[in-house]
């Protein structure tokens, strides 16, 4: 039976991406089928097959049958800002209905494990009424939350869970991810978040300068997910 998650983050630039492509890799070394999207990405390089994003080029490499980008990245914008900035400057419609619709198009391959990563954080906005989180209410995905581990997590992070409920969606896991290596006490940061977070720890990752798939799939546990 697929399984379907919705990733979202404490803030941006807190590894969505790597943590995502972790879980992938991991369950397709697990001989799992595997998809992702990523419904809009900010922040795209020219190349000669079009508008590219880095992050939903590592979410690709890690699709096993191998997916077309226009099919993961279907709103690529050029401006590294805020998406909903970046459609209004570049003439780009964004709306929920549009993205849930090209994510609907990904979830029917059918595979084992399929990840939507959101950008930035919950609230991002996507227009003038509506945010990334309406995203997700409306394909009614269950939530993995990626909390960056830097000064501030256990706030970002109790608050992120918090309007992830209160949107009545269920968060089915997370992943704490140290992306600052001189925090101060972060085993003592961690244990809190894992006796007040009422969802499972999907693994904690270690500071790595440039942290492979296969590096970060050793850390996580896909056993609450599939």
């Amino acid at each position: 039976m697929s399984k379907v998650y919705f990733v979202t983050g404490t803030d941006t630039e807190i590894g969505k991406t790597t943590m995502s492509a972790g879980l992938l890799h991991k369950a397709r070394m697990s001989g799992l089928s595997t998809a992702a999207a990523k419904p809009v990405a900010a922040g795209c390089e020219r190349s000669r097959d079009g508008l590219r994003n880095e992050d939903a080029l590592a979410l690709q490499a890690q699709c096993e049958p191998a997916i077309d980008y226009a099919l993961i990245n279907p709103i690529a914008l050029e401006a590294a800002i805020a998406p909903h900035i970046a459609a209004q400057e570049e003439g780009v419609p964004l709306s929920c209905e549009s993205l849930a619709e090209g994510c609907r198009r990904v979830f029917a391959l059918d595979r084992d494990l399929t990840l939507v990563e959101g950008a930035g954080g919950w609230r991002v906005p996507l227009n003038d009424t509506q945010t990334l989180a309406d995203l997700a209410g409306t394909l009614r995905l269950p939530v993995i939350m990626v909390v960056g581990m830097r000064l501030g997590c256990i706030n970002h992070a109790l608050l992120t869970a918090e309007a992830i409920a209160a949107d009545g969606l269920q968060l089915a896991g997370w992943i704490a991810n140290r992306v600052d290596p001189d925090m101060s006490r972060p085993d003592e940061n961690f244990a809190t978040l894992r006796q007040l977070i009422k969802a499972p720890c999907l693994g904690l990752v270690p500071w790595m300068e440039s942290p492979s798939p296969d590096q970060v799939a050793a850390c996580l546990d896909l056993t609450p997910l599939i």
